[in-house]
């Protein structure tokens, strides 16, 4: 056993030692060893129970989850319960609904129905209306080419030019103010007289006009068409200006100005428009030319002068009303005066009235005041001979 076995270092190791060391070396294996086995036990039995602990978690879960599942399968079947009267109920509402609106587009179709015939019916009334005015249309274009012919003869021209001074003047003035084709003292007939209040000079108008040369200078097309009818307009206006200045220019008989009525107010604006020096000349000739315008409100002018003319005239006679008037104003006053001279004599009268009633009223409350001193004195034993002493004092009183 003290064999040497080997050397460490210097010390030699002998066999028991050797031995020694080995069963040192086993029992620290089989201690290890044993802690592995225990701690491997140990590990199993926790692997064990957390198994175990698992399994029932897991259990319970299961458990949990079939509860869940047969909540679910009610809660699914009350849903589908629930679903089937939903559906029931859209169906029956959507049903409802489509009456609904079926019966609203029928009678919404009923009623476009009906405002469509209405508006066919207007229709019809307007297109009626418009065949009467296309006929009246035609009616006046017939009736402005008779204008347009009446225009181009110069006879029935004067004699529209006449009828529109004609109206003008008849429907301004009175009358005794005018007079249509006057004849003067040189055997010439004016168109109109208007006599003018105190003047026996009358107002000449004449109401014919050359209408062909405004005509073709208006229709003029070139710069030299329109230079000649502008100079042959020029002529005739001229011309016919010094005729009426000759034909009714009687002194001391007629009034030393005359009115060339114009009867158109186009014609009249060209004329100020392209010949304003034409107008100012017969404007000097003391002959002024007048649109219907101002011819209607000369003649309201002139309807103001009458007006103002026949007041004047009756002037003596209003003031002779007046002074009438104002004696029937004197007159009532008087008798206003006398009725409150009455009224108050009346008042006085019945002042005193009141002041006797008064009396007599005074009298009375004596009277009633004696009554009762007597029957005071009655009562009392007193002289019943006193009371007609006091009468007869209150009668002397």
């Amino acid at each position: 056993m003290n064999e040497i076995l080997f050397h460490l270092g210097a010390r030699p190791v002998t066999a028991l030692e050797g031995l020694l060391v080995l069963a040192a070396a086993a029992l620290v294996l089989l201690v290890a060893l044993a802690v592995g086995l225990w701690r491997t036990a140990r590990r199993r039995g926790e692997e064990a129970s957390e198994q175990a602990l698992h399994t029932a978690e897991l259990e319970e879960r299961i458990g949990e989850l079939v509860r869940t599942q047969a909540e679910a399968s009610g809660q699914l079947q009350s849903f589908a319960t629930m679903l089937g009267g939903r559906q029931a109920e859209l169906a029956r509402v959507v049903t409802d609904r489509l009456d609904s609106v079926s019966h609203r587009l029928g009678e919404g179709m009923q009623n476009n129905a009906r405002a469509t015939n209405e508006s066919l019916s207007q229709l019809h009334e307007r297109l009626a209306v418009v065949d009467a005015a296309q006929a009246r249309l035609a009616e006046l274009s017939s009736h402005m080419v008779s204008l347009k012919d009446v225009l181009a003869n110069k006879q029935a021209r004067g004699a529209f030019g006449q009828g529109r001074m004609e109206a003008i003047v008849a429907d301004g003035l009175p009358k005794d103010a005018y007079a249509f084709q006057f004849t003067l003292s040189n055997g010439k007939r004016p168109d109109c007289a208007v006599f003018l209040p105190g003047d026996e000079r009358p107002l000449l108008i004449d109401a014919k006009f050359p209408l062909e040369s405004i005509t073709a200078f208006r229709e003029a097309n070139s710069d030299e068409t329109k230079r000649v009818a502008a100079q042959k307009l020029r002529q005739d206006i001229q011309k016919h200006v010094s005729d009426i200045a000759e034909r009714y220019f009687l002194h001391g008989e007629t009034q030393d100005m005359a009115l060339m009525f114009v009867p158109s107010e186009s014609v009249y604006a060209d004329l100020h428009e392209h010949f304003d020096d034409l107008v100012q000349k017969a404007f000097r000739q003391r002959v002024i030319l007048v649109s219907p315008s101002l011819l209607m409100m000369a003649i309201q002018v002139l309807q103001a002068v009458v007006k103002d003319a026949r007041m004047r005239e009756a002037a003596e006679q209003i003031r002779t009303e007046v002074s009438k008037l104002m004696d029937d104003v004197n007159r009532l006053r008087d008798r206003a005066l006398n009725l409150q001279k009455h009224f108050a004599q009346a008042s006085d009268d019945v002042g005193q009235v009141l002041i006797s009633a008064d009396k007599v009223a005074k009298r009375g409350a004596q009277i009633e005041a004696l009554e009762l001193d007597e029957i005071e004195g009655t009562k009392e034993g007193l002289v019943p001979l006193q009371v007609p002493l006091k009468l007869r004092l209150g009668a002397a009183e």
